[in-house]
């Protein structure tokens, strides 16, 4: 029997657990042996993850704080008690991303020659060009806004403002008392920074300059230094830089009668929602007790930055001529070498399925994959899910095209996606207008499945191909994201992915899927049933072996489970990016269980699941994280790896993910993450580097065409 003093300690905090990620993300930027402005990319990361979180996470919480505030979690804490961890970590956090920023980072660049200008620092001739810049670039998008009067203006979410404290001069004369201002309020103004312009303005070379290399000022800075000409009559005594995070968690009415008009009032109001965050420099401790004031914010959630408010602003630098220099050497996406490039995919698909894993490989398989199907005369029929996709996407425009050639293609466009909201409305509009059939997902569930079927006619029968992932139809984030998916023509699969849109496009009660698991209805009973499986089959000479990786560990359920095995004897291997709730090695309770983390060059975005079965193993990839949300309140497939050639190659990766000694943490029983300990004799082995050395050689041994090798002339 598990004791009461480990029964105490079974879960980590959701919330707490997620800061512990972004400080791994933050580790990655304080390694010196890494590229500068990859370094710089993963502090500004950390800060975007912040938005989010604050939005998300630190919003619900503090509602949670006024609804139900003796209400704890599993972790047995109550939302007070997590604010003011979360508080203390996060500063600590922005703290040493800013000193990393100031003291680090921006000196190493000014030495590689990207030198950071900043505004006490200008020469008379700088000054003179930034002010003529500002005066013909910039001063006309620019509106200030006083706050004195009655309605104090909007500040919109996540926008970075100037704000300037101002003073009449002296001897000029207002005409009334109303535009002059009251002695009892501080004459105030914002002007929110614009977001069309470049935040990196490069400065003339100057002779005798002692500074070598491009001199560079930031938009942010231009406008603090000569906001003054907004605000004739006055002088500006102090200005201040700052940036308000609202709150983002709405649900939206899913019983009203016009769901996207509900949607966009969601969006609309995540413009003005309670404060939750602000970022401000620390140029005006006047201003910034002023806006702490008006915004109903204490100093828990002010996080004060030495100059910059957005690091992101800067990784405009790449596109600098050293900007190659200053970052990760490039990696190629190489395209399979045993898929065909000249011709569509149906015959090698009934031979063998397919395994791609990007961004190693492309992610042009996908797309010629459904241009493919959009102009071949045999193919009848195309049915996806999308639940977020890129900008000016390929995959919107063969569905498009398919639909112009006549093919019946039915698309479930998940308007939920948060923080996509909007522009999935807008593909969905898009492609309605092109005669596809959208469905806008269904009540109180998002659809968060990656799965695409191609119907085709084929001799005298029908025959089906899909293709199921780890991540999203979204050719940008392909080549950051490291991801899984299947190509197969098993007519298993095959039945199970009609049912599967039978019933989410329709009327339909669940029919037994032979090969997929779907959520919320089958997959954690499917999970559960295979961890106790494996209580059940191992033995101490044979001990049982479960091995998975993915994004967030959370669900109580299934932690209980893995505890359960490990006291069983089980090994448990867990590789988990982000979230772990689940509490390794501790003694009589998870003893055998080890949680291992990567953050690297590639978001790791893949779901895999081994489990050895007794000597029978199997495998699965899945769109869903072990989470409450993905196991309870989504839509969510788990596919079977089940052709013998895709089981080994996903399994070898799989294994490669755990051998990593460069990139790779370890959570420990106290919370405390550590860098995996290195054995001298295995050497260092970085995961994906070793990944991208497996498709290099594999390209590298294609068999080359000969149109390729030689340019023949031709008349």
């Amino acid at each position: 029997m598990i004791g009461e003093e480990i029964m105490e300690n079974r879960f980590f905090n959701r919330e707490l657990s997620w800061l512990e990620f972004n400080a791994r993300v933050l580790h990655q930027g304080l390694k010196k042996d890494l590229p500068l402005l990859e370094r710089l990319q993963f502090l500004s990361i950390v800060t975007s993850n912040f938005d989010e979180f604050f939005q998300v996470r630190v919003a619900s919480l503090k509602r949670q704080f006024f609804d139900s505030p003796d209400s704890t979690d599993i972790s047995g804490l109550n939302p007070q008690m997590v604010l003011t961890s979360i508080s203390a970590r996060a500063h600590q956090i922005v703290r040493t991303q800013q000193e990393c920023l100031m003291t680090d980072i921006l000196p190493a660049l000014s030495e590689k020659g990207l030198v950071y200008v900043t505004p006490e620092s200008y020469t008379q001739q700088q000054t003179e060009y930034l002010h003529a810049l500002f005066q013909t670039d910039i001063y006309p998008l620019l509106t200030p806004l006083r706050t004195d009067t009655e309605a104090f203006p909007n500040i919109k979410n996540l926008s970075v403002y100037a704000a300037f404290l101002l003073k009449p001069i002296s001897g000029i004369r207002f005409s009334s008392q109303e535009l002059k201002g009251s002695d009892d309020l501080p004459r105030i103004a914002f002007v929110e920074i614009p977001l069309g312009l470049s935040n990196i303005f490069w400065l003339p070379s100057e002779r005798g300059s002692l500074i070598s290399g491009k001199p560079f000022a930031l938009l942010q800075d231009i406008i603090s230094v000569f906001g003054t000409n907004l605000f004739p009559g006055f002088d500006v005594e102090e200005s201040l830089l700052f940036k308000v995070t609202r709150d983002a968690d709405f649900s939206v009415d899913e019983d009203s009668g016009n769901f996207i008009n509900a949607m966009e009032d969601v969006l609309i109001q995540r413009k003005s929602s309670f404060p939750v965050q602000m970022t401000c420099n620390s140029s005006s401790e006047k201003i910034k007790k002023f806006l702490m004031e008006k915004l109903e914010i204490g100093v828990e959630d002010v996080y004060q930055v030495d100059r910059i408010i957005n690091p992101g602003d800067l990784m405009e630098l790449r596109d600098s001529d050293i900007g190659a220099e200053l970052s990760f050497e490039k990696w190629e996406h190489f395209y399979p070498a045993d898929l065909p490039e000249d011709q569509p995919y149906w015959d090698t698909l009934k031979i063998k399925d397919k395994i791609l894993h990007v961004p190693y490989e492309s992610y042009d398989p996908v797309v010629k994959f459904l241009n493919d199907a959009a102009d071949d005369k045999d193919v009848l029929a195309i049915k996806m899910t999308l639940y977020r996709t890129g900008r000016d996407s390929p995959i919107i425009d063969a569905l498009e095209r398919a639909a112009h050639n006549g093919k019946q293609v039915v698309v479930l466009v998940e308007l939920k996606a948060r923080f996509d909201e909007e522009r999935n409305i807008a593909w969905a509009n898009e492609l309605e207008r092109s005669g596809v059939t959208v469905i806008y997902g269904l009540v109180n569930l998002k659809v968060h499945a990656k799965i695409l079927m191609v119907i085709r006619r084929e001799s005298d029968t029908i025959r089906r191909y899909v293709h199921l992932a780890t991540g999203n139809y979204n050719t940008k984030t392909a080549k950051l994201y490291s991801d899984i998916s299947l190509f197969t023509a098993n007519p298993q699969i095959a039945n199970d992915a009609t049912m599967f849109f039978n019933l989410v496009t329709g009327y339909s009660t669940l029919q037994k899927m032979d090969c997929l698991a779907m959520a919320p209805v089958t997959l954690k009973s499917r999970l559960l049933s295979m961890i106790q499986r494996e209580i059940e089959r191992s033995t101490p000479e044979q001990p049982g072996l479960i091995i998975a990786k993915m994004n967030s560990l959370t669900h109580e359920e299934v932690i209980a489970a893995l505890y359960k095995a490990s006291q069983a004897g089980v090994r448990v291997l867990l590789n988990i990016r982000g979230i772990c709730m689940l509490v390794p090695g501790v003694p009589g309770m998870s003893e055998n269980i080890r949680v291992v983390s990567i953050v690297d060059r590639y978001l790791e975005h893949s779901r895999i699941f081994y489990f050895q079965n007794g000597g029978t193993p199997e495998l699965y990839c899945s769109s869903a994280d072990w989470m409450s949300r993905n196991l309870d309140r989504r839509i969510e497939l788990m596919f079977p790896i089940l052709d013998r050639g895709a089981f080994e190659e996903v399994k070898s990766i799989l294994d490669i993910y755990f051998r990593d000694n460069i990139s790779a943490m370890e959570l420990h029983q106290n919370g405390a993450w550590e860098n995996v300990e290195r054995d001298k004799k295995d050497g260092d082995f970085d995961a994906q580097a070793e990944l991208y050395k497996i498709y290099r050689k594999r390209d590298e041994a294609r068999p080359q065409n000969i149109e390729k090798q030689f340019e023949v002339r031709r008349k």
